[in-house]
C-alpha cells in the first residue's frame, strides 16, 4: 500500500503524468474531478463553494460547514482507497487531506509559463494576452481555494518532495523517474501510517454522518478519532443539539467512545512530559475557561534525537521526509502498546481536562520540530499554541535556547500566536503583576488628562506663539506627546479589557 499525491496546475500535463505513473506502478489512479463529482452526488454543493471562494465572498456559516463536509469527504475517499490498495491521486493538494500521514510521496507538476500560454491559446482560440490573463486567473482561483481549505500557499516548494517541470522532459520519462523514487524506503507505508489512516477515515466518516443527519447537519463541529475514541468539539449555542451527537455516531462501525466538548476555539499544548499538578496546567485551564476553549495535548517524544534536526531546520528548508529508522512520526501500536503503556502524566492531565469539560483529544509525535510541524493540522482553528517543557534531556541553558527556537520556528510557520508556558501569565492571565501595571498606567493616564484639561490656556498659548522657531518647538513637543499618551492609554485599556475577560 502506497500513496502518491500529484499536485497539478492548469495546463501542466499533470493528469497525463499521473495516469502514466499509475500505469507503470500498477496502482489505482484517482482524479480530483472524480471526487468532486462524487461529493456533489452526495449532496455537498462543491460548485457553490468554489464560486464563493473564487468571487472572494466571505463564507457563510452554512458554506463553512459544507467546506468541512467536503474536506471530510476527500479524506474519507482517499483513506478508503489507500487502505485497500496503492493509489496515485492527482488534483490540487490532496496530500493535505491526510494530516499526520508522513510517507506520502508528494509531487508538484508544473510547466513553463510560455508553454502554458501556448496551450491556452490553442485550447481557447484566443490571443496571447487573453491566454496569459486566463492562466493567471485560474492560478489565482486555485490559490484561493487551497488557502481557504488548508490555509497554505500551494506554490510553496516546502509542501512537496519533488517539483517536476514537464517542459524539460517527456511525460513517460518523468513517470519512469518517479517510479524509481517511489521505491525509496522513505515513501513505503508503515504500520503507524495504517493506524493514522484508520483514525482519519473514522473521523471523516463521523463528520460526514453528522452532516448527513438532518437533526445535527447545521452544527459547526470539529471531529477527531483516535483508536475508536471520537472527540467532537461544538459551539456553546449548539449545546441542546449536541446531545444527539452520540446517538448519531454510535451507529458507525469502529466507534467505541464519543467525547463531546463545548468550545469556541482550540488551544494546542505541546510538552515532552505532562504533570497533572503543574502550574502550567492550572494556567491553561484558566485560559480555556475564559475563552471557552478545548485543550488539545501533543506529546513530543524523542526530542533528543530530533533536537539536532531542530537546530538545522530553524535555518534551512525541512528535510525531504523521515529517516529510515523512524516510525512515520506517530508512535506505532503493538499488541502490548495499549492503554497501559500510555504515559501516566498524560493520562492524568487528560482526566483533569475532561473533568473541567475542556478536553480536545491528544496525540503523540516522535521527533524534533520538523516532525512536529509535519504532524500539525494547519487547518485546525487554534487560537493559541503553547510550548511547554521540551528537550528535557538537555542542560538548562541549551533547553531554553532550543525551546525559544521552537517557539520562533512555529510562529513563522503558523498563523497562530505561539508562546512558552512561562509567558502565559504575562500575556493571557491577570495576576498581581498585571494589577500593578493596570494601576500604574491608569494613574499616568489620569495625570496626563488632568494636566491637559487644567492647563488648556497655557497649552494654547504655547502652540500659538509667533515665529518659525516656536512653531517648530511646539510641533516637536506635540509629536513626542501624542505617541507617549497613546502608549500609556493603550496599555491601560489593554489590561482593563483583560481584567474584564475581553481577550
Amino acid at each position: 500500500m502506497q500513496i502518491i499525491g500529484v499536485s497539478r496546475g492548469s495546463l501542466s500535463a499533470g493528469k497525463s503524468f499521473a495516469e502514466s505513473l499509475a500505469a507503470k506502478l500498477g496502482y489505482d489512479c484517482l482524479a480530483r474531478e472524480e471526487l468532486t463529482d462524487a461529493a456533489t452526488r452526495a449532496g455537498i454543493p462543491v460548485g457553490k463553494l468554489e464560486m464563493a471562494i473564487v468571487r472572494l465572498r466571505p463564507l457563510s456559516e452554512r458554506l463553512a460547514i459544507e467546506k468541512d463536509r467536503y474536506t471530510a469527504f476527500v479524506t474519507a475517499t482517499l483513506c478508503e482507497r489507500a487502505l485497500e490498495r496503492s493509489v496515485v491521486y492527482h488534483g490540487r493538494v490532496g496530500h493535505l487531506a491526510l494530516p499526520g500521514v508522513t510517507d506520502v510521496l508528494r509531487v508538484r507538476v508544473i510547466q513553463d509559463s510560455e508553454q502554458r500560454i501556448a496551450s491556452a491559446m490553442e485550447m481557447l482560440h484566443v490571443s496571447r494576452h487573453k491566454a496569459q490573463e486566463y492562466n493567471e486567473q485560474v492560478d489565482e482561483d486555485r490559490r484561493r481555494w487551497v488557502r481557504t481549505l488548508y490555509n497554505i500557499d500551494w506554490s510553496g516548494p516546502a509542501y512537496y518532495d519533488v517539483v517536476l517541470n514537464l517542459s524539460h522532459f517527456g511525460i513517460k520519462n518523468a513517470a519512469s523517474a518517479m517510479v524509481s523514487m517511489a521505491q525509496l524506503p522513505e515513501f513505503q507505508t508503515s504500520p503507524a501510517t495504517h493506524r493514522v489512516l484508520q483514525d482519519l477515515l473514522l473521523g471523516a466518516k463521523c463528520r460526514l454522518a453528522l452532516g448527513s443527519d438532518k437533526r445535527v447537519h447545521d452544527m459547526n463541529v470539529q471531529v477527531r478519532a483516535d483508536r475508536g475514541r471520537v472527540s467532537v468539539i461544538y459551539l456553546p449555542r449548539q449545546e441542546e443539539t449536541a446531545r444527539l451527537i452520540p446517538e448519531v455516531l454510535y451507529k458507525i462501525d469502529g466507534v467505541d467512545e464519543v467525547l463531546c466538548t463545548m468550545a469556541t476555539t482550540n488551544l494546542l499544548w505541546i510538552q515532552e512530559r505532562y504533570d497533572s499538578q503543574s502550574e502550567s496546567l492550572t494556567n491553561i485551564l484558566q485560559i480555556a475557561g475564559k475563552w471557552n476553549a478545548a485543550v488539545e495535548l501533543l506529546q513530543l517524544t524523542d526530542t533528543a534525537a530530533g533536537s539536532e534536526g531542530a537546530d538545522e531546520t530553524l535555518l534551512t528548508v525541512p528535510p525531504l521526509r523521515r529517516e529510515t529508522e523512524d516510525d512515520g512520526g506517530i508512535l506505532d501500536d503493538t499488541a502490548d502498546d495499549g492503554e497501559n503503556a500510555e504515559d501516566e502524566g498524560l493520562r492524568e492531565t487528560r482526566d483533569r481536562l475532561i473533568g473541567a469539560g475542556c478536553a480536545g483529544g491528544y496525540r503523540v509525535v516522535s521527533g524534533g520540530v520538523t516532525k512536529l510541524l509535519k504532524n500539525l493540522d494547519l487547518t485546525a482553528p487554534y487560537s493559541l499554541v503553547v510550548v511547554g517543557d521540551v528537550f528535557l534531556s538537555k542542560v538548562a541553558s541549551v533547553r531554553h535556547r532550543l525551546t525559544d527556537e521552537m517557539v520562533s520556528y512555529l510562529s513563522d510557520h503558523l498563523r497562530t500566536p505561539v508562546v512558552g508556558t512561562d509567558e502565559l501569565k504575562a500575556h493571557y492571565l491577570f495576576g498581581p503583576a498585571q494589577w500593578l501595571k493596570l494601576l500604574m498606567f491608569g494613574v499616568i493616564t489620569a495625570l496626563l488628562l488632568v494636566l491637559l484639561f487644567t492647563h488648556q490656556e497655557e497649552i494654547v498659548a504655547f502652540t500659538s506663539r509667533e515665529g518659525t522657531g516656536n512653531r517648530i518647538v511646539s510641533s516637536v513637543v506635540i509629536l513626542m506627546f501624542v505617541p507617549i499618551f497613546a502608549l500609556v492609554y493603550g496599555s491601560f485599556a489593554r489590561y482593563a479589557l483583560r481584567l474584564f475577560k475581553f481577550d
